[in-house]
């Protein structure tokens, strides 16, 4: 198969002496690069009295390392590159990442490494960046989407770290001392469960020993214990009543998949794509279009490294919101009992596999690609091969997830609802 640039990616790793995987990935056809370095260090690793620390942890350390010791010598600095600096943390992984034109490739590195391998994590910092972080606890408590999101992990996982939000709890926040923070992050950024990668145009990056030497700028911590494992699936309702005219609606399943197999991932994607993520779906067809029940409408998979999530959701008048749910729970059970239409599987394959082509256009994309590849799966870093996977995805294996997501679900609303709404 052709893959989706001129030439397949040349991709060649090693291991460094901290234990770092440092794996370069040369894109034709770019002139960008993208270096990301990133860690099984998300939220899920936490314990429960430091739920919010990974994301607390990711904030403080763009305050400085050595040679570029305070915020204004980092955001200064990638500014002059032309990079795009930024971070994210998820329950899985925390990764930071910054894009620039190839030519500043080295520069970048540079940058990247000294605050996110060598951070000062200053206290009077911690003490002004808590607040910001609390700040932005609150402007999501004051985002009914957002607290939706929230909740469907509660009702779907309860207090395992999953289950988690992956802020923390305010009190947390206020709570957080430096010698805390060094401690996590001493426990949980070991080379043996991150991975460092660059991705692009990788021209001026020299296959000496300098970009090594820059990336071991990160101690040689022991590999950490594993994370807990997910749980068994006891689904939850769980509302937070508003007296609002709009609901957020979502519903979490967990499909019977092998987590572990990647064509198993492909056509739970394709089976999520023709449920509900595009314009074509059944679930904007019928509740957007036909029925007029909502103006948002989605269907969305997810797979951590031992558990899949099937969730659907839907932004709503909230006279509209009961009745929209329990046709999209009929339209899952139709899905289960009558399977899929060789059409739409098609439409959804070849609109599944495009926008990752698209994506892939991105090093960024690539990069997040092969963090979540090697870290969170421990698979090569492959992107032509995700998005043959996704072409080769057949009706009966589409057929097969549709028949194993059970009519058991998790249900999280933000409303003017009751839990017994959703009974």
């Amino acid at each position: 198969m052709t893959g989706y640039r001129e030439a397949m990616p040349t991709i060649a790793s090693s291991v460094l002496a901290n234990g770092l995987p440092l794996h370069r990935v040369s894109l034709g056809g770019t002139r960008a690069v993208t270096v990301l370095v990133a860690f099984d260090a998300g939220a899920r690793t936490e314990r429960p009295e430091e739920n919010g620390m990974a994301h607390f942890l990711e904030h403080l350390v763009f305050k400085g390392g050595e040679k570029f010791p305070h915020y204004r010598d980092v955001n200064e600095t990638a500014e002059r590159l032309g990079g795009v600096l930024n971070a994210y943390t998820s329950h899985d992984l925390v990764a930071f990442h910054i894009t620039a034109r190839a030519e500043a490739a080295m520069q970048a590195i540079d940058l990247l490494t000294d605050f996110t391998g060598r951070p000062h994590l200053d206290a009077a910092e911690l003490d002004k960046e808590r607040g910001v972080v609390i700040q932005e606890i609150q402007r999501y408590k004051d985002q009914p989407a957002a607290v939706a999101e929230i909740l469907i992990d509660r009702a779907a996982f309860g207090a395992h770290p999953l289950g988690r939000s992956i802020l923390g709890p305010e009190e947390h926040l206020r709570s957080f001392t430096r010698e805390a923070m060094v401690s996590f992050r001493q426990r949980r950024w070991a080379g043996a469960r991150g991975g460092a990668f660059i991705v692009g145009n990788l021209e001026h990056v020299p296959a000496n020993g300098a970009v090594g030497a820059l990336f071991e700028r990160f101690p040689a911590f022991d590999e950490p214990e594993a994370y807990e494992p997910a749980p068994p699936f006891v689904p939850q309702v769980a509302v937070e009543e508003r007296d609002t005219n709009q609901s957020h609606l979502r519903m979490s399943y967990r499909p019977q998949i092998d987590v572990r197999d990647p064509a198993a991932r492909a056509a739970l994607h394709i089976y999520a794509t023709l449920l509900g993520g595009s314009m074509g779906s059944r679930l904007f067809d019928e509740i957007r279009e036909q029925r007029g029940l909502a103006y948002s409408v989605y269907g969305v998979d997810h797979v951590s490294a031992d558990v899949p999530v099937l969730q659907l959701g839907a932004g709503l008048d909230s006279t509209k919101c009961v009745e929209a749910y329990t046709r999209m729970r009929e339209i899952v059970t139709e899905l289960r009992n009558d399977g899929p239409t060789a059409d739409e599987v098609q439409r959804a394959r070849a609109y599944a596999a495009g926008r990752r082509v698209l994506a892939y256009e991105s090093s960024g994309a690539v990069a997040r690609h092969a963090a979540s590849a090697t870290i969170v799966h421990g698979e090569p870093i492959d992107p032509d091969g995700s998005i043959a996977r996704l072409d080769a995805v057949t009706l009966d294996e589409v057929a097969t997830v549709a028949r194993d997501v059970a009519d058991t679900l998790a249900v999280a609303c933000v409303g003017p609802h009751s839990a017994g709404d959703f009974a």
